[in-house]
């Protein structure tokens, strides 16, 4: 069905569309210049903890129990936890289908207009806790045994630097400037949990590596790239109906057009 852009939707849609062309050149440009990947490299870490915190609500909602949560410097991450069949299908799903709910959720934040200090601050609690509780505190109850030093330390380094460095922008930043960071951070989100699919379905068909796609399959029997198509699928329906948002008028009573304002 084709709808028109709502009138009072334009400014978010204007500040959207600012950091999709600002992450896209940074993506291009890191092709020739890899330096230049480097000033998107935090906020591959902050994908990373998003994806391997979902895992780890998951695991909580569920009620079975995490042994430990770690990320790499090469940003990947893993969640080790101890559950039963159906409860691992639910933890394995959580990890890319969180992260892209995530970015969803930030659209409608940026839509509706709400404040874009509180996100930036809820964003860094996310990733303070998952780093306090299931990236140090955890791993040394359970006496290291699923992860190593080494990596608690960087897990801890870089957890509290994205923490920081979150609540400083939301913090010290001038609110226009908090407000791009804040829809920087949902593109690279939306664009890491979708390219971070891609990869994994390659994976996923061509070896036999370690993902959450082979925990799938080794739970169910069906191939994991199969899971990664209906991951996928997932996805696009909540991106879409992410930015579905940005096409329909506001009812009575919300705020309108305050993401440029001074707030």
């Amino acid at each position: 069905m084709r709808y028109k852009l709502a009138d009072e939707a334009k400014p978010q849609v204007v500040l959207l569309i600012a950091a999709t062309i600002v992450s896209v050149l940074l993506w291009v440009f890191s092709w020739y210049l890899p330096v230049v990947g480097w000033a998107t490299y935090p906020l591959q870490l902050f994908a990373t903890f998003i994806h391997e915190g979902s895992h780890a609500l998951v695991t909580l909602l569920t009620g079975n129990t995490i042994q430990s949560l770690t990320v790499s410097p090469d940003t990947s991450g893993v969640v080790w936890s101890q559950a039963p069949w159906f409860s691992s299908m639910l933890i394995s799903s959580a990890g890319y289908l969180g992260a892209t709910a995530f970015g969803a959720a930030l659209l409608a934040w940026i839509r509706f207009g709400y404040s874009s200090r509180i996100a930036l601050y809820i964003s860094a609690g996310f990733v303070a806790v998952m780093t306090l509780m299931f990236g140090l505190l955890l791993p040394f109850w359970n006496l290291l045994a699923t992860v190593t030093f080494t990596s608690v330390i960087f897990t801890v380094f870089a957890g509290s630097v994205l923490a920081i460095g979150l609540a400083a922008i939301a913090r010290y930043a001038p609110i226009k400037w908090a407000n791009f960071a804040l829809a920087f951070l949902t593109v690279q989100c939306l664009l890491n949990a979708f390219f971070s699919l891609k990869d994994l379905f390659i994976i996923s068909t061509l070896t036999n590596q370690h993902s959450d796609a082979a925990n799938m399959a080794a739970a169910t029997g069906i191939p994991g790239f199969v899971w990664v198509f209906v991951w996928i699928v997932v996805s696009l329906i909540m991106i879409s109906v992410g930015m579905r948002l940005y096409a329909v008028a506001k009812g009575p009573g919300t705020r309108i057009d305050n993401v440029f304002e001074d707030q």
